[in-house]
């Protein structure tokens, strides 16, 4: 079988609210960073590759009235907030022993697959990787997914897609891969054990 995985949520821990408190004291501050930073068009555009992180700091400061280098701070400490989540590396490591061909399809900034690719060595346990700002395509939408699958001439029907966010999967669901919401490493073991993956 083709498992393809999601990196941030399920490969390696994504606790944005907890950096966020690291750097921005105040709740209202750190509500604003949640609404106005991660959760803006402006974020979407850097995991598509559209925009730089620069751009993308300055926008955010005149839109929240934030600190420029307060949110410099914090953009500059997502990369190495990203640590793998050593289950999710143990149960890639028996689903490639047990012969399933694997893969990564990620939403990213330049700067966090820099560093990650950098400083881990966990990428020799996949057979290839598709990231967002790499290709200027972003999921959920459609494109992202064919590119996957042309690149790499994956049949959907034998393809299983690992994510943590419903609205990933419902795209590839509608594309006839087999999806699978991520919850913990546990529960992603047991979904595909009663897909024979295992």
């Amino acid at each position: 079988m083709n498992i393809v995985f999601d990196l941030g949520g399920v490969v390696l821990h994504w606790k944005p609210e907890k950096l966020i408190a690291t750097i921005f004291e105040d709740d209202r501050d750190q509500r604003l960073v949640k609404s106005e930073i991660l959760h803006h068009p402006d974020w979407v555009a850097l995991d598509r590759g559209t925009i730089s992180e620069e751009e993308a700091v300055k926008r955010g400061a005149e839109r929240t009235g934030l600190p420029q280098s307060k949110i410099a701070q914090f953009m500059q400490k997502v990369p190495s907030s990203l640590i793998p989540v050593d289950e999710s590396l143990n149960l890639i490591q028996l689903l490639r022993q047990n012969g399933n061909k694997l893969y990564i399809l990620s939403n990213m900034h330049s700067a966090s697959i820099d560093y990650l690719e950098k400083n881990y060595s966990f990428w020799i346990l996949f057979d290839g990787k598709v990231i967002s700002c790499r290709i200027k395509m972003i999921k959920p939408e459609r494109n992202i997914y064919e590119y996957l699958l042309t690149t790499y001439q994956l049949k959907a029907n034998e393809t299983v897609f690992i994510d943590d966010t419903t609205i990933n999967l419902e795209t590839a669901s509608q594309m006839g891969i087999t999806p699978i919401l991520f919850k913990d490493p546990v529960q992603c073991q047991t979904e595909l054990k009663k897909l024979g993956c295992l």
